[in-house]
């Protein structure tokens, strides 16, 4: 292992007038042995080294030693010689080691730097998963505390959609071809849910249910939940035009109510919404006709100044008793 090398050169010719065994060694003179150092470290730049040492000063760089196969990485520092101003002191550091640690540590950066982008990858693949299952605000209420506090709302409307006849379909149907149609029906819910800054709650086979108020209030919650309904019934009128041979055709219910809302679950989260509400809405949409929206009168005062309405009348609702209902027709004024 290479120490120090040391040389004296005469600054004007550069020739060196003394060296050490470790600087030959590390810095041979090839074929002349009499070669000037600007020979034999062709790096040397002698003007920048002539004007630090006319300054008194040090000059000092990095270069690379071949001797046959090897190569080592040096450090040379060139120093005026005292009391001899027209000759300086050569010394050579083996820097193997430095450089192999600078390396290292580079190494290790660049494999730091991967490993964070990937987690961070990670970390947000997680996110727009839990994203998935539960509105933004649960979402930071339980990534700051671990735990979320199941809330009551005394008003938010509930959307329940079903599609009529899917049980057959699924029978009748090619599997694959069926789950993407419904995939891509359920993708277009989403968009308008999001539009109306509603939150799809969850899916159940051919069950879609979005919600209105929670987990933020909003005084506009039943407006909200009918925009939502008209416009998937719209989207799917308008598709069915364009595939004629392959309808899909829904029930929908709405209702306005007091809901619980909480994350279920310990390893598998879901975040879910409880209560009467809840049921009503379900029940809405049992009573509705095939591409019928169907809700009661409490939502209908919230929304009759803004919505066409029709009065279905007076019915016995399971658990509920009697119901005045109405079918949602349309935004007045389109």
């Amino acid at each position: 292992m290479l120490g120090i090398g040391v040389a004296v050169a005469d600054l004007e010719s550069w020739a060196v007038l003394f060296e050490n065994a470790r600087f030959f060694d590390a810095i041979p003179t090839g074929e002349n042995p009499d070669a000037a150092l600007t020979k034999r470290i062709p790096e040397l730049n002698t003007e920048r080294a002539l004007t630090r040492i006319g300054q008194g000063r040090a000059y000092s760089f990095d270069f690379e030693s071949k001797v046959g196969a090897r190569t080592t990485p040096l450090s040379i520092i060139i120093r005026p010689l005292p009391g001899n101003p027209d000759q300086a002191l050569i010394e050579c550091h083996d820097i193997s080691k430095q450089k192999h640690a600078e390396y290292m540590l580079e190494s290790y950066s660049k494999m730091s730097e991967k490993h964070t982008r990937e987690l961070q990858r990670e970390k947000e693949r997680v996110e727009k998963l839990l994203l998935n299952i539960m509105p933004r605000s649960i979402y930071e209420e339980m990534k700051d505390f671990g735990t979320t506090t199941p809330q009551r709302f005394d008003s938010a409307s509930v959307m329940l959609l079903d599609f009529v006849g899917f049980t057959d379909m699924a029978i009748s149907q090619d599997p694959s071809g069926l789950i993407t149609q419904l995939n891509d029906m359920f993708t277009a819910f989403d968009r308008i849910v999001e539009l109306f800054g509603c939150e799809r709650i969850k899916t159940i086979g051919d069950a879609y249910m979005a919600v209105s108020g929670i987990p933020d209030a909003n005084p506009d919650h039943a407006n909200n939940v009918a925009r939502v309904a008209l416009r998937i019934r719209r989207y799917l009128e308008r598709r069915n035009l364009a595939h004629a041979a392959e309808p899909w055709v829904c029930r929908i219910g709405i209702n306005t109510g007091p809901l619980i809302g909480s994350i279920v679950g310990i390893q598998k989260y879901v975040y879910d919404i409880f209560g009467p509400g809840v049921n009503l809405a379900a029940r809405m949409e049992s009573f509705s006709d095939p591409m019928q929206i169907t809700l009661c009168a409490e939502t209908h005062e919230l929304i009759k100044d803004e919505f066409s309405c029709t009065l279905l009348g007076d019915f016995e609702i399971k658990g509920f008793g009697i119901k005045t209902l109405y079918s949602l027709d349309s935004e007045l004024g389109k």
